[in-house]
């Protein structure tokens, strides 16, 4: 089956970007010209994705709004003769691609989160991506490259790349048989695991590919680390019934749910941005080299 559905969990609060994301959703934060959540859907539409699942806290509504028709701004744009932004408006999503919204009432985790969509996935595989996982993939995108390999194998299979040793408390860690130079079989999963107790350095970042077999599994699912119903824990039992795969995409990806990273995308979207890259090289070069 073609994966059709994507699943994106923004109830969060992000707390780590206070006072910005106080009436902002952390979503909405902008790399350069373009909020994070826009970014993570043109991921999803460039691997062939048309149906998009926002599940969604109260005060999110700024991203149903902005994925939404602005009959006012558009109608100024054009009276002005302001064509190019009026393209650019209108191209935010594209004909064709479908938004729906769901609502996670209780801050139960990303489990829960995804086991909010469950009506509208209905018995589908689909893809889950985290838009703070900001992933600048290499040729293609990263969902592209995964739903490739699902296209092959149909079964789940977990964005996944090395992080440090230091970092695994921070991610779903997984011990894995290698098939190929980016391809292998998930053996055992663990979410965020001390550096002693880690089975590898291989982290799931933000990147899914599920069979609809794992509502069921989360459903039954107790609440782990932190208190919540993780995501990790349920793909661990589906493991004990289904092939699980992990697949190394080709691409960077920035952590845009730490500050750091976060400013790291800004200045490396920055130096590449068609409008704006010489003068801003020019700016750094001159003022910190």
């Amino acid at each position: 089956m073609k994966i059709s559905k994507a699943v994106f969990p923004v109830a969060g609060m992000g707390t780590r970007f206070l006072p910005a994301t106080k009436a902002n959703p952390k979503e909405m934060l902008p790399i350069v010209d373009k909020p994070l959540i826009q970014y993570a859907v043109e991921e999803a539409i460039a691997a062939g994705i048309t149906e998009m699942i926002f599940v969604t806290s109260s005060t999110k509504r700024a991203i149903e709004d902005h994925f939404d028709k602005n009959y006012e701004l558009e109608a100024e744009l054009e009276k002005k003769g302001k064509l190019d932004l009026l393209e650019l408006v209108r191209s935010v999503l594209p004909d064709g691609v479908s938004c729906a919204y769901v609502r996670q009432p209780e801050a139960l985790g990303l489990g829960h989160a995804v086991l909010c969509a469950r009506p509208l996935i209905k018995d589908e595989p689909f893809a889950v991506i985290l838009a703070d996982d900001l992933i600048e993939g290499w040729g293609s995108g990263a969902m592209t490259q995964m739903a490739q390999v699902y296209a092959t194998h149909q079964c789940s299979v977990l964005g996944v790349e090395e992080v440090a040793a230091e970092d695994t408390d921070k991610y779903g860690i997984v011990k894995a048989v290698m098939i190929d130079e980016r391809l292998s079989r998930v053996e055992r999963i663990v979410e965020k695991p001390s550096s002693i107790d880690a089975p590898s350095t291989l982290a799931v970042v933000g990147r899914y590919i599920l069979t609809p077999r794992i509502f069921e599994l989360l459903v039954t699912t107790e609440c782990g680390a932190g208190g919540e119903i993780q995501l990790t824990d349920a793909i661990a039992t589906l493991l004990q019934e289904e092939r699980v795969l992990a697949y190394r995409f080709s691409g960077h990806r920035y952590d845009c749910g730490s500050k750091l990273g976060y400013l790291e995308a800004m200045v490396e979207y920055a130096l590449k941005h068609p409008e704006l890259s010489d003068k801003f090289r020019s700016y750094l070069k001159k003022n910190f080299c």
